[in-house]
């Protein structure tokens, strides 16, 4: 039953036992907010929604207050203003004055607020927090100092992520948001998907920054810098650019790394074909039909993570390939040289990643051969945004360029890795092709392209069905494995992704918690697999090449030795 609002003069509708908040948006009204997050249960921490409603002596927060009968609002009467304004300023009466080196200098919701309420100066002077700068992380860095008590990161990481690496600590003038025990970022259980970096409204979670290691070696003489962006990069780092969101600039983003200094650029898709022409391989030879789990995806490193230190007993049931960007990075150490002559040169191996997890994943020493690691530095699509603004070139002159061979695809199925779904839709297909010997439409994946946190397909290829299922988020994840656990779900195949919605939503993209966005990146990428001719992993030529030259079979000697790992329990100190 709907229920009359006048808000403003103007008279809108609402549906009972909805908040404020949540009426006024659906109708195209704002209010500004720090702590809410939608579809989450509103917390009221920051006061900033706050409305002033007839009849009511104190101000009401939108964002809890829930719509019960026809009510008389101000969403920004003097009175609200002046309790806006004054929230505020007591955010930043111990806020510090380092604007210009933040991070999140021109991104910081606490900066615009100010701006928004014409705060010049510092009314109400505060003592300064003495706490220190966390860098234990190779992905995400902590600054207490800055963060204003939102909440945001502890309930993303606990209702989405399902970690619940951060909570409140102490009490009174002494509460803050610390890890168990108030200890480093390295001893607690983050898996560094950095979601808790896009819900951050100020510098208090920034990504652990190695772009200023780029420089060291990008004009060292002797050495070659090599490239590889995923494909989530490409349809994102427009936003940041002036460009409308979703717009495609790979071919320009060759062109400016080429431009800035790197010798060879590449693209991940190339490693993600490879990966998907495994996975069918390992999911042929794996499947029984008796087995209690699914054969599990281990694209994701902050799922790969997750699972070895909180679900050790999914580990057999996680395929035993690296990453898309991992693959990459092996086949640029060991294949690469060979075929332009570099043996003995000094590679730099660069990734751009929409992931913050690949920063971590970087790290580990199961990554690395004979001791040395694959990937030396990965950098996210806000750092890929930074280096071209500094690169000084004017992208509407630049003419887009290619990816440099052996390391391209003239298809799209390996673009499909950066969304949801996209994984399990390009493995089915080159499943599909190897036990028919035809090739599947893309248009009978449909149901992988829907928006929602869970999807599944059955696909009868031959006289077998095939029951494959996508899920992104992990407490999504932990629901479904939980289901499966208890019989009430079959699947043969589980892509699992960390972060909702896949590496569109990656903890290094453009910050954005916008939905609509979100969508638009993974409508783009939709759109060049729709627009492509070649729509299978096992067509592309470029890939063809690189089992005939050098790792011969799909998990043969060569594919094993380089591309596949194992996985083991971590103990989480804390």
């Amino acid at each position: 039953m709907g229920i009359t609002l006048e808000v403003n003069g103007r008279t809108i509708e609402a549906v009972k036992g909805e908040t404020i908040l949540t009426a006024l948006n659906r109708n195209g009204m704002q209010v500004p907010t720090i702590c809410n997050i939608k579809n989450l249960s509103p917390s009221g921490a920051c006061r900033m929604c706050v409305v002033e409603v007839e009849g009511r002596e104190n101000l009401i927060p939108a964002c809890s207050f829930p719509i019960e009968e026809s009510l008389v609002i101000k969403t920004h009467s003097p009175r609200v203003l002046r309790a806006r304004k004054t929230n505020v300023e007591l955010l930043l009466a111990n806020h510090p004055d380092d604007c210009l080196y933040c991070e999140r200098n021109g991104s910081c919701e606490l900066q615009s607020l100010s701006e928004d309420l014409n705060i010049r100066e510092r009314r109400i002077p505060g003592k300064k927090s003495p706490h220190k700068i966390d860098r234990s992380s190779p992905a995400i860095i902590r600054d207490p100092s800055k963060c204003i008590l939102c909440g945001r990161c502890i309930r993303v990481c606990e209702e989405i992520m399902s970690t619940s690496t951060l909570d409140f600590a102490y009490r009174g003038n002494e509460l803050q948001i610390a890890t168990t025990l108030a200890k480093p970022l390295n001893f607690s259980n983050c898996t560094a998907c950095g979601q808790c970096l896009i819900a951050c409204p100020t510098g208090a979670l920034i990504e652990h920054v190695q772009f200023p290691e780029l420089e060291t070696h990008i004009h060292a003489p002797g050495k070659i810098v090599v490239a590889q962006y995923s494909p989530a990069v490409a349809v994102s780092v427009a936003e940041k650019l002036g460009y409308k969101p979703g717009t495609d600039l790979s071919g320009i983003i060759n062109a400016v790394l080429r431009r800035y200094g790197f010798d060879y650029v590449f693209e991940t898709a190339f490693g993600a074909d490879v990966m998907i022409l495994e996975q069918a391989r390992i999911y042929s030879e794996k499947r029984s039909g008796l087995q209690e789990y699914p054969l599990i995806t281990s694209s994701c490193p902050a799922w790969v993570q997750f699972v070895e230190q909180s679900y050790p007993e999914l580990i057999p049931h996680l395929s035993p390939l690296k990453s898309p960007q991992q693959l990459m990075g092996s086949l640029i150490r060991e294949w690469f040289p060979r075929l332009y002559e570099l043996e003995g040169k000094e590679i730099v191996s660069v990734v751009i990643s929409s992931c913050t997890a690949a920063k971590s994943e970087a790290r580990r020493v199961e990554m690395s051969r004979s001791g040395i690691p694959v990937i030396d530095l990965v950098l996210t699509t806000r750092e890929l945004a930074r280096l071209i603004r500094l690169s000084g070139l004017d992208l509407e002159q630049l003419e887009p360029d290619k990816p440099d061979a052996p390391f391209h695809s003239n298809g799209s199925v390996g673009l499909l890795t950066g969304v949801a779904g996209g994984e399990a839709e390009a493995v089915v297909r080159t499943i599909y092709q190897r036990k028919t010997g035809n090739e599947l439409a893309p248009a009978k994946l449909h149901r992988f392209r829907i928006h929602k946190s869970f999807r599944e397909m059955m696909v009868k290829a031959g006289n077998r069905e095939i029951r494959v299922g996508s899920v992104s988020g992990l407490a999504n994840a932990v629901e479904l494995l939980k289901e499966i656990k208890r019989g009430k779900r079959k699947l043969d195949l589980l892509e699992v992704m960390a972060c909702p919605d896949g590496c569109v939503n990656g903890g290094g993209q453009p910050l954005s918690m916008d939905e609509k966005i979100i969508r638009t990146r993974s409508r783009a990428i939709y759109d060049i697999d729709n627009g492509s001719t070649l729509h299978a992993a096992h067509l592309n030529p470029a890939i063809e090449r690189l089992y005939n030259e050098f790792l011969g079979d799909p998990g043969g000697e060569m594919s094993k030795e380089i591309l596949y790992r194992t996985y083991t329990k971590r103990e989480v100190l804390l």
